[in-house]
């Protein structure tokens, strides 16, 4: 069987990889095709698009670089015409791969389209749900709420399991019987993870180094998290001596508290069991209460941890909110408050238990080859 596969972040390359892996256990003839990254490449595909060219968020961001955006689908496009794949995945990146699911359905009605992963509608932009539902056979979803969300419409979606609790329970278990005392290594440590994309770091990093510096002294080391595809250089100009890493999972598991941007990272901050604040930069956020805020987004939370436990597990510190005397604050309640900090790691424990432990790659290949 022949596979196309559209994944335009770092997250979506990895979640992307993971399930060709489960595809080519069950399937070894398979042969893949699509946009997506090096980790994609590794397992076979024949990749046309790099994600790091596709990367673009924000309104302003996505209409600077609009020609780019627009050679991509293109490029996208011309592929499927000449690949004909039996089935089409699709993986988050919703803006652009809607148009794509919809150019498949007109000129590849054969082909059978899937959406893994799908956009977080349920936070935001919720009328994409039926957009989803039209032009997909089938959704396959990694939050346990998301069927009832679905379902809400007249539409189905199965959970497949969390691809995120999947590997940090492989982290886990490779981590505890190499290093049983892992937890003690560098409890000195405040990890700061400023995101994937160049402009969340640009706009993210600066404040998040401040506040960290403030409350560190003597007493911490800071270590910065580099994100893929992004080279060391990026960074050096915002350090004065901190560390930098490309093993975040590692990095987590030895720090005392954590600082990071919004995101699938705040979930795997929470899953490894280390106490973070999240943030996140808004671009004109003095706005976003009165009205960017009731438009767009349906929800009491904006951070996944807070989604799935349906309370504050985590300071999320958007918009306004995102100063660095409210990270230092909160960096300094994380490191010293000891029932804080148990409190927190308690609530990371009933989300686990929440999310469950299916396999989400193996369960989505299974669903998708008993179709075929």
């Amino acid at each position: 069987m022949k596979y196309f596969i559209i994944a335009g972040e770092a997250s979506g390359d990895l979640h992307g990889s993971n399930l060709m892996k489960a595809l080519r256990a069950k399937d070894p003839q398979a042969v893949f095709v699509g946009l997506g990254g090096d980790k994609m490449r590794a397992e076979g595909c024949d990749i046309r698009v790099d994600y790091r060219d596709m990367a673009y968020m924000g309104f302003v961001a996505v209409i600077a670089n609009l020609h780019k955006v627009r050679r991509n689908l293109r490029t996208a496009q011309q592929a499927m015409l000449s690949e004909q794949p039996d089935t089409l995945i699709l993986i988050d990146y919703p803006s652009f791969n809607l148009r794509i699911a919809k150019f498949c359905r007109k000129h590849l009605p054969h082909t059978r389209i899937v959406y893994y992963i799908p956009p977080k509608i349920w936070a935001w932009k919720e009328w994409r749900v039926h957009s989803i539902a039209k032009y997909c056979d089938e959704i396959l979803g990694i939050f346990p709420f998301e069927p009832a969300f679905y379902a809400k419409y007249g539409y189905k979606c199965r959970y497949v399991g969390n691809p995120t609790a999947d590997s940090i329970r492989t982290f886990n278990t490779t981590l505890h019987h190499s290093t049983p005392h892992y937890t003690t290594l560098h409890n000195s440590t405040i990890a700061l993870l400023p995101g994937s994309r160049r402009s969340e770091i640009s706009h993210c990093l600066p404040i998040m180094l401040a506040a960290a510096r403030q409350v560190a002294g003597n007493q911490y080391r800071i270590v910065v998290t580099a994100a893929p595809g992004i080279e060391d250089a990026f960074y050096h100009p915002y350090l004065q001596g901190e560390e930098l890493t490309r093993d975040t999972y590692t990095l987590l598991s030895q720090a005392r508290a954590a600082v990071v941007n919004s995101g699938t990272a705040t979930l795997e901050t929470a899953l490894i069991g280390c106490p973070q604040t999240a943030v996140y930069h808004v671009t004109g956020s003095k706005y976003l209460e009165w009205l960017i805020k009731p438009i767009l987004f349906k929800i009491k939370h904006f951070t996944l941890v807070n989604i799935i436990a349906g309370k504050e597990v985590i300071k999320e510190l958007v918009g306004q909110k995102f100063t660095t005397s409210n990270i230092e604050k909160e960096l300094s309640i994380l490191l010293n408050d000891e029932p804080y900090r148990a409190h927190m790691q308690s609530d990371y424990k009933a989300i686990q238990h929440i999310l469950g432990d299916e396999p989400a790659p193996m369960n989505a290949a299974q669903i998708i080859l008993s179709k075929l």
